[in-house]
């Protein structure tokens, strides 16, 4: 993710999200957050997804994750997911965890796909109507069993990519300017969904 992206980014925020991080909260990550890694999906140039991991210690946080409404269903999600655990194994992570909604049913079935699992409950976690978040964690990423799954997953997204149904690529930033740093929750906001 680059500081040119985030109007784009604020405009899949407010699609996807009831409180949504304020504009501010994204550019204070890209900007001096050191712990945080924010990545892009795009289609033909134009910006269909994002998702944001911080990495602390041993532990991969990710931190926010949308895509856009009409891209929806069509495994952009997945690469994106699948971007983030590659960083975390490539950062020496021993897991991953998120909060989710508890009625984000969709969102909760593609996180069990890439192996996480409930390991809690935040009560009233989220501002907007107090609903109760949901903890998942992946089991150590670097296990023979989440390699396999990671690996076969990877392989049925290529062959869908073959046949022109796996949406596009994550991209990152590379070496520009504005390159992303790693980051957690921007400040004077809350987590992510």
């Amino acid at each position: 993710m680059r500081l040119t992206d985030l109007p784009a980014v604020y405009a899949i925020e407010l699609a996807s999200f009831t409180t949504p991080w304020p504009p501010h909260a994204y550019r204070s990550e890209l900007e001096t957050n050191r712990m945080a890694t924010y990545l892009v999906v795009r289609a033909a140039d134009e910006l269909v997804g994002y998702a944001g991991m911080w990495v602390m210690v041993d532990e991969a946080h990710i931190t926010t994750f949308a895509v856009h409404p009409a891209w929806r269903r069509r495994r952009v999600g997945e690469r994106l997911l699948l971007a983030l655990l590659d960083l975390a194994l490539e950062r020496r992570a021993r897991e991953a965890t998120l909060e989710v909604r508890l009625s984000n049913l969709p969102a909760r079935r593609l996180y069990e796909k890439y192996g996480f699992r409930p390991v809690g409950i935040r009560p009233n976690y989220y501002s907007d109507d107090r609903e109760d978040a949901l903890i998942m964690t992946t089991e150590t990423l670097d296990s023979a069993r989440m390699a396999e799954r990671i690996e076969r997953l990877r392989a049925e997204l290529a062959t869908l990519q073959a046949h022109g149904t796996a949406g596009s690529q994550p991209v990152r930033a590379g070496d520009e300017p504005d390159r992303p740093r790693d980051q957690p929750h921007p400040p004077g906001a809350g987590p992510g969904p």
